[in-house]
């Protein structure tokens, strides 16, 4: 439960705080005793560009329908808002991104809102709140705007049950508090987000209830294979698992999501090479569909109890760029001709060579530990190819040796990877520009993400017997398509990886459960690897001090001006 210690920020007279409000508005030198704090959120809101004289609601995009928060919050508000009285206090909700939900009751000067965000109305207790995961009051002057002078509000951060993370804010508004902190209306704003949270509680322990009560219903007989699923639990029956692939669990999570907007009664559309039929029940809770019960059937003719292994990772993807660049490869291997392959690191390369040749077939050689090729010339059977790795490490001995092996071979059973990056010296532009005729560039993972479902099944170890394989939220499958990836399908691999061999819940897996960089979503213009890096530094450091930008600044060993400027350049 959230704290009732009053913010540091109320702790200074009002008089005073007017004094250096005035005089920070007006450039000039402020006064001893102003709360860093505050002066740091004046900072910040005179960074975001918010004028201190706003009198216009800020215009925030449509709020993407009824939330969970708000279906849980609005009976509780609704009981509770007379007890605001006529004219004396405001009471406000907002969701995890400050966006205004509901709101009762009304205060003189506050003013209707849509957001409570610092970059749309500067300093106020809902922000101060969600960064700190506290009970925030902020009054009076210590406001950015000027039609927030005469408000003291005290602001409590709602959190989830079962994640422990901030789903929103409930902010209690009035006139100027005379006596200064605590606000007066602090332990109501508690009370309510405690009767909220009690309330989210409840509904999260009904839907799983009526989720298992479905499921026991359905799968009552001997022998039944029935799934149960709600987008996140998953109650599978063991004659179910053997007939569930991720291709069919897929199709079901979905089912289950669109189930909440239409009625998905009926047998559920498998894939051709699915084994089974899938008959689909919606589960209903106070009239709302809160997930979906599934019996599936095999067909006459089932598929083999072993599941089939998984396209070989190297040659997984179905779209344009990536069937167009294997194809052209498995074109030019037939030639039995020297070959280039090209591309960003971790598209693939020397996994499509091993694929593409067999690993009996394969001598490797890395120019990153044998830069001269000694080794790896001296050992190579002409029978056997060549498989040449990060030629861009090659030390001039090496590219000469190279360079003279092709002239006096030009046939020679060889294939070379090549990472673009520093140019190219004279000795190794020679080399790539003989190969250039016989070369294929890899697509990277960000050109061609309509491959990243087909991919995750492969690049999935294989679960342990009677463990379901590792599923995903469409909301989680969203964030993998929008994320980058500057490490291609090896910055893919080892997030999967980490996921299956590390995740304690069930079910699949969510949105947050992904890494910060992923789960916040790509930056608004294109970033080098090495910025990507320090982007999700800057994430991972921002969630562990739960969004404040000082303490994050210290851990990161920069200053606060320089951190701010990084968040800058990343939004543009």
């Amino acid at each position: 439960m959230t704290t009732t210690d009053a913010s540091p920020a109320a702790t200074t007279a009002r008089p005073s705080m007017r004094v250096a409000r005035e005089r920070f508005l007006s450039g000039r030198p402020l006064p001893q005793g102003v709360p860093e704090e505050v002066v740091a959120a004046w900072r910040r809101a005179r960074f975001f560009g918010v004028p201190h004289d706003l009198e216009e609601p800020v215009a925030c995009p449509p709020l993407p329908g009824e939330s969970a928060l708000l279906g849980a919050a609005r009976p509780v508000l609704d009981r509770i808002v007379p007890a605001l009285g006529a004219g004396g206090s405001l009471l406000v909700l907002t969701d995890e991104r400050l966006r205004v939900l509901w709101t009762g009751g009304s205060v003189p000067g506050f003013g209707a809102c849509s957001g409570l965000s610092e970059q749309e109305v500067g300093h106020n207790s809902a922000a101060l709140a969600l960064r700190t995961r506290s009970r925030a009051e902020v009054h009076g002057p210590e406001h950015f705007l000027d039609r927030w002078q005469d408000v003291s509000a005290v602001s409590v951060p709602v959190l989830g049950p079962e994640s422990g993370q901030v789903l929103g804010t409930v902010t209690v508004a009035s006139r100027l508090c005379a006596a200064g902190p605590p606000h007066p209306q602090a332990a109501f704003a508690e009370a309510t987000v405690t009767a909220v949270e009690t309330e989210l509680r409840a509904r999260a322990g009904r839907g799983e209830r009526a989720l298992l009560d479905a499921y026991v219903r359905a799968a009552s007989g001997p022998n039944l294979a029935v799934a149960a699923l709600d987008g996140r639990n998953r109650l599978v029956s063991e004659a179910a698992q053997r007939l569930l692939t991720p291709e069919v669990l897929g199709v079901l999570e979905r089912t289950a999501a669109d189930a909440r907007h239409r009625d998905v009664t009926g047998v559920a559309r498998l894939p051709d090479e699915a084994g089974c039929t899938a008959r689909v029940i919606p589960v209903r809770l106070d009239g709302t569909t809160i997930g979906i019960v599934a019996t599936l059937e095999p067909l006459d003719d089932p598929a083999p109890a072993v599941p089939a292994s998984p396209p070989p990772v190297a040659l997984t993807g179905s779209s344009v760029p990536w069937r167009h660049a294997v194809g052209r490869a498995v074109e030019l291997v037939r030639s039995g001709e020297p070959l280039l392959l090209t591309g960003e690191r971790g598209t693939g390369k020397a996994a499509l060579a091993r694929e593409l040749f067999g690993p009996d077939h394969v001598q490797e050689a890395d120019a990153a530990r044998d830069t001269g090729l000694v080794q790896a010339l001296s050992a190579w059977q002409p029978d056997r190819l060549l498989l040449l790795r990060h030629a861009e490490r090659l030390a001039q001995p090496g590219v000469a040796a190279l360079n003279s092996l092709l002239d006096q071979h030009p046939d020679a059973r060889l294939l070379v990877t090549y990472t673009p990056g520093a140019p190219a010296g004279p000795c190794l532009q020679r080399l790539l520009d003989k190969l250039s005729a016989r070369s294929v560039t890899l697509p990277p993972l960000r050109e061609r993400t309509e491959d990243i479902r087909e991919l995750l099944p492969a690049l999935t170890p294989r679960p342990a017997p009677g463990q379901p394989p590792l599923t995903w939220t469409l909301d989680a499958l969203r964030a993998l398509e929008t994320y980058p990836w500057p490490g291609n399908v090896t910055e893919l691999s080892h997030v999967v990886r980490a996921l299956a061999e590390h995740r304690r819940l069930s079910g699949p897996v969510r949105r947050a459960e992904l890494p910060d960089a992923v789960r916040e979503g790509p930056a608004a213009r294109p970033l080098s690897p090495m910025e990507h890096a320090e982007r999700a530094a800057i994430l991972e450091a921002l969630r562990r001090h739960g969004g404040n930008k000082a303490r994050t600044a210290v851990a990161l060993g920069i200053g606060r001006a320089t951190l701010y400027r990084k968040l800058r350049e990343y939004r543009r």
